[in-house]
C-alpha cells in the first residue's frame, strides 16, 4: 500500500507541474514557478499524512515542519520575483516551451525526491516512541531554518537599501559564508531525513537521496555555480570582492581544506 501511494503521489506531483507549465508557457512567465514548487511540497506532505495508517506525533511534527518551510520560502521567493520582475535562471528559457517543460518536470522530480523521507514516514505505520534521532533531526532542521530565514532577510534588506545599489553583501551571516541560505537549506533536509530515519526500514533508506540531491543541486547545478559566475562577472575586478572571496568560505563557515 505505501508503494502504491508513493506512485500515486509522484503521478500527482508531475501532473500538477505539467498543468502549471501549460499556463506558464502560455504567459511566458516564471513568476509562480518557485511558489508552485513550495506549494507542491506542502500538498504532498499533507496528502501522505492523511493517507497514512496512523498519525503519530512524529508524522504530525514532520509534516508541520515541511509546511512551515514551504510557506516561508514560497512566499519569500514569490515576493522577490514580483519585486525584481524576473528570475535570471530563466533568461532564454521561458520563451522556449520545450526547455521550459523540462524545467517544470525537473522541479517535479526535485520535489518528490527531496520530500521522500517525509512521504515514507507518513505512509508507514509506526508506533515507536519518539527518540534521539527525532529530536536530533528536528534540531538540525531548526538550525537550518533559522540560518536560511535570517540570511534571506538580511539580503532582502541589503538590496532594498538604495545606498547598496551595485554592491555585494558581506555583512551578517554573509560574512561567514558566501551562501548561508543554501547552507540552511541543506541542513533543513538533512534534519528531516535524520528524524524520518528513526523509523525507516530496509529499502526506505534510499531516501537519503533527499539531502544528497539538495546538496548536489546547490553545489554543482542550480545554486552556487550560477551565482558565483554572476558575481565574478559583476565584481570580479574589485579588490574588495577579491578579499571577500579569500576570507569567506563558499558554504560552510569554516576553512576546510579537502
Amino acid at each position: 500500500m505505501p508503494l502504491q501511494s508513493l506512485l500515486l503521489l509522484a503521478s500527482l506531483d508531475l501532473a500538477l507541474q505539467w498543468s502549471l507549465w501549460v499556463a506558464a508557457a502560455a504567459l511566458r512567465t516564471e513568476k509562480f514557478f518557485d511558489l508552485a514548487g513550495s506549494g507542491t511540497f506542502i500538498l504532498l506532505a499533507h496528502l501522505s499524512l492523511n493517507w497514512g495508517e496512523t498519525q503519530h506525533l512524529r508524522q504530525q511534527v514532520q509534516t508541520g515542519l515541511v509546511t512551515v518551510w514551504g510557506l516561508r520560502l514560497g512566499l519569500f521567493l514569490f515576493l522577490r520575483i514580483l519585486k525584481e520582475g524576473h528570475d535570471r535562471r530563466f533568461n532564454g528559457i521561458r520563451e522556449n516551451a520545450g526547455t521550459f517543460f523540462l524545467y517544470w518536470t525537473m522541479q517535479g522530480a526535485w520535489v518528490f525526491i527531496t520530500l521522500l523521507p517525509t512521504l515514507l514516514l507518513n505512509l508507514e505505520k509506526h508506533r515507536k516512541p519518539l527518540g534521539f534521532l527525532d529530536y536530533l533531526g528536528w534540531g538540525i532542521w531548526a538550525v537550518g531554518f533559522i540560518i536560511e530565514s535570517v540570511a534571506d532577510q538580511q539580503k532582502w534588506h541589503f538590496r532594498s537599501n538604495p545606498d547598496n545599489a551595485g554592491k555585494f553583501i558581506q555583512s551578517g551571516l554573509w560574512a561567514y559564508s558566501r551562501h548561508p541560505n543554501y547552507l540552511g537549506e541543506i541542513l533543513i533536509w538533512t534534519g528531516l531525513f535524520i528524524s524520518a530515519a528513526s523509523v525507516l526500514r530496509r529499502w526506505q533508506y534510499i531516501s537519503i537521496l533527499s539531502p544528497m540531491l539538495v546538496w548536489f543541486l546547490l553545489n554543482y547545478i542550480s545554486g552556487i555555480p550560477i551565482l558565483e559566475k554572476a558575481a565574478m562577472k559583476r565584481w570580479g575586478k574589485e579588490p574588495a570582492f577579491q578579499t571577500y572571496l579569500q576570507k569567506t568560505p563558499v558554504l560552510w563557515p569554516v576553512n576546510i581544506r579537502w
